[in-house]
């Protein structure tokens, strides 16, 4: 039987000559995950840390989606190793670790995504989607082609570290994430802040000075588009439970609903 082809976010990244448009998938929803698929946009984050998302419903997204020509990303809760083996397991190709402020964690995260001797990740493959249930023959031997690790930096202490975490061997990408830094800058809930848009950019400017690629999440399409030109090699840009709200609530003040304030 043949085997699906997927590659990883990390060889997408190369092989882009723009930075990459992605978006969030937190609804825990199969079929809104599809939607979000087939809608253009390059990679796909299916979110486990702020969404009602568990690994029965990550992997009913991933195969959701495996038909479509777009990168599914998997942002883990947080640090722990089995969460990340198992999403590997499951068949994620590229996994996201939050909260990584510095380079030893985000050694630990690599660690936790490769098999001995370069990593801990525990070897399950015979039953695991990951490895078809050992149709890849040679999965174990080449596990570490077939799998990639984003971490998040989301702390000013993160940002002053930026160019160690990215520098560790094993990190495919870093992304920074506004909302946490803004909190830790004591601008919570200010992401377009001079300052925090200024510790963006100088993060962004570090990561990609050591070659590794550099992402961020920017909704504001203008905040985007500056990341971008200021290095960023990924950018996600939207949200399936926002855009769904921002479009419900155009329905109820079109055609002038109850008030929903």
């Amino acid at each position: 039987m043949p085997i699906p082809v997927t590659r990883t976010f990390r060889e997408s990244l190369a092989a882009a000559d723009r930075p990459l448009a992605g978006m969030w998938v937190c609804s825990g929803s199969p079929l809104v995950a599809e939607i979000c698929a087939g809608g253009g946009a390059d990679w796909l984050l299916v979110d486990m840390e702020h969404a009602p998302n568990g690994l029965a419903s990550v992997l009913a997204q991933l195969q959701a989606v495996a038909a479509y020509p777009v990168d599914a990303v998997v942002r883990v809760p947080g640090h722990d190793p089995v969460v990340i083996k198992q999403v590997l397991d499951l068949g994620a190709r590229t996994v996201l670790v939050p909260m990584v402020d510095t380079p030893d964690q985000a050694r630990a995260a690599v660690a936790a995504a490769h098999y001995p001797p370069h990593g801990r990740r525990g070897v399950g493959s015979a039953l695991s989607r990951s490895a078809y249930w050992n149709r890849i023959g040679d999965y174990l031997a080449t596990a570490s082609d077939r799998v990639g690790v984003l971490v998040q930096i989301e702390t000013a202490e993160a940002v002053a570290r930026a160019a160690e975490i990215a520098a560790v061997d094993g990190v495919d990408g870093v992304l920074v994430g506004p909302s946490d830094l803004a909190a830790s800058m004591g601008l919570l809930g200010q992401q377009d802040h001079p300052e925090v848009v200024a510790a963006v950019r100088t993060a962004l400017a570090a990561v990609a000075a050591t070659g590794t690629p550099a992402g961020v999440n920017a909704f504001d399409p203008a905040l985007a588009e500056q990341y971008a030109a200021a290095g960023a090699s990924f950018v996600l840009v939207a949200a399936d439970v926002t855009a769904l709200a921002r479009a419900a609530e155009a329905v109820g003040t079109r055609f002038r609903c109850h008030d929903i304030s």
